[in-house]
């Protein structure tokens, strides 16, 4: 990417939010298809729960639901073929049985890159954190496992911290509010600009825009490019290794 068009990204996010410059101090991730290459997994299971139930999402789909509760994607598709929405125990008995044949799959490796991206960030002086709206209770072991020294428990967000998912702010509104605590910032808090989401999905970018965070996405499933940069993205990459790979140039025009 032409460090002109990193530049003139921030330009345009300064000049929407008012904001007179950047004061990066913390870099919020995504979980799923950003770190680990599970979302094809996610997918696969979202498309054959369904099909075992007479409905029909295709796995490409999966993606643009990525984020979204259980409940509200298994609600959108009963809505779009029976126009209605399920019942607590349908969506009950639906969702066990995606979670079942995700738990199945081979575990998800990590995203080629991320881990290098991740160590390039942390010695830069900027703070990784995750926000995701999984559940899992061993999600902690996983990532110090796959991510040695990266992450602290008291910076992470889960679905056990929000009432909303995706594409509600929350997530990442949390993500900032225990930034402040845990580093006992003054009273008046933490600012958006202090911040970077990195989200490879649609309901991802959305909701670090409505945080008002600078947001970059990074494609790394089948959805076009404008799918997420119709959401408000601020710069996009392909791969994580390609945002490894220019993470100096981001660094330094975010700096600046």
């Amino acid at each position: 990417m032409d460090r002109k068009e990193i530049e003139q990204a921030v330009e345009k996010y300064l000049t929407q939010t008012g904001y007179e410059r950047m004061a990066l101090k913390a870099a919020m991730f995504d979980m799923d298809g950003v770190l680990f290459d599970s979302m094809k997994n996610h997918a696969k299971c979202w498309h054959e729960t369904m099909a075992h139930f007479g409905l029909d999402l295709p796995e490409w789909e999966a993606y643009m639901h990525e984020g979204r509760t259980g409940a509200g994607t298994i609600n959108i598709v009963s809505m779009r073929q029976r126009g209605y929405e399920a019942t607590e125990e349908e969506i009950h008995n639906i969702y066990k049985y995606k979670s079942d044949l995700f738990n199945r799959c081979p575990k998800a490796e990590r995203m080629p890159g991320a881990y290098e991206l991740l160590v390039k960030v942390k010695a830069s002086g900027v703070v990784p954190m995750v926000v995701t709206g999984s559940g899992q209770v061993t999600l902690l072991e996983r990532l110090n496992r796959n991510f040695p020294d990266i992450f602290q428990a008291e910076l992470m967000v889960t679905a056990f911290d929000v009432k909303y998912g995706k594409p509600n702010p929350e997530p990442y509104l949390m993500g900032m509010e225990k930034y402040r605590e845990n580093r006992q910032c003054s009273q008046e808090g933490v600012e958006p600009n202090q911040f970077v989401v990195v989200e490879n999905a649609p309901l991802g970018v959305q909701a670090g825009v409505a945080a008002g965070v600078f947001t970059i996405a990074v494609n790394t499933g089948p959805l076009p490019d404008e799918a997420l940069l119709s959401q408000g993205a601020n710069l996009l990459f392909h791969s994580m290794q390609e945002f490894c790979d220019e993470w100096e140039n981001v660094y330094e025009v975010l700096k600046a």
